[in-house]
């Protein structure tokens, strides 16, 4: 009885141990939907987990990058969340099609309005965002997730290189090849599969004209060693008609 007992209570505390893992491990994320792709524009969602058993997310801060600010970033509506979209001046300006653009969006707070994330819930916050950066392979963004229980979570920190992933990770953004590069991907391989397919082409025509000949030669060696052959039987008829005479 006492054995059964300790197996259960080491069942159930290690069941724990793996709840609260798995708890820890969710945290504020960002993907695009389809591809982010650098010089482009894209719609992406920051995913908020509800990490908490006692208490619900009432408000989301995400800070933009300084170092590659975006000059155009429009939210989705969220029923039950006000938005409001900050934006600051820049040291230097930005060109965007052909004008200056002098401020940047520098963070997006969405506000519970009537809604918020209740726990062992999550919601997505989408925005359409652009221009991205040429010269950059991801966005960092900072996101500050707040409860109704005044709690704050901050995830700020930065992924490092072959270190260990923090604790509060920051939403990170990757970015994908530019759309002309891609094209142009796309066209080398149809130009090396065009070429080979000629390749090909040729090589089935080079054969076929072999052939061809090879078929012309057949007959006409034919025809000729049926000449022959005739002429070769009139021959003996004529020489047995000599003998007879």
């Amino acid at each position: 009885m006492n054995v059964s007992r300790i197996a259960l209570a080491g069942g159930v505390a290690a069941s724990t141990v793996l709840i609260l893992a798995g708890t820890a491990s969710a945290h504020v994320s960002v993907q695009p939907e389809g591809e982010a792709a650098k010089g482009g524009y894209a719609v992406i969602n920051f995913k908020v987990p509800n990490e908490r058993d006692d208490a619900a997310t009432t408000k989301l801060e995400v800070n933009f990058p300084t170092d590659h600010p975006l000059a155009s970033v429009m939210p989705q509506p969220v029923p039950g969340w006000n938005i409001k979209v900050t934006t600051s001046k820049l040291a230097k300006p930005l060109d965007m099609h052909g004008k200056k653009i002098n401020e940047a969006v520098s963070k997006v707070t969405w506000t519970a309005d009537g809604g918020k994330i209740e726990p062992g819930r999550f919601q997505q916050f989408p925005l359409s965002i652009g221009q991205l950066p040429e010269d950059a392979d991801q966005l960092v963004f900072k996101a500050i997730q707040t409860y109704d229980n005044k709690e704050v979570v901050r995830w700020i920190e930065e992924q490092k290189d072959g270190a260990e992933e923090p604790e509060s990770p920051a939403p990170v953004l990757k970015l994908t090849a530019a759309a002309d590069e891609a094209h142009g991907a796309a066209a080398t391989d149809s130009d090396d599969k065009n070429a080979a397919a000629d390749q090909s082409k040729d090589e089935k025509t080079t054969a076929s004209a072999s052939s061809s000949s090879s078929d012309t030669t057949a007959r006409v060696l034919g025809i000729v060693g049926i000449v022959i052959g005739v002429a070769g039987v009139a021959f003996g008829v004529l020489a047995g008609r000599r003998r007879t005479a």
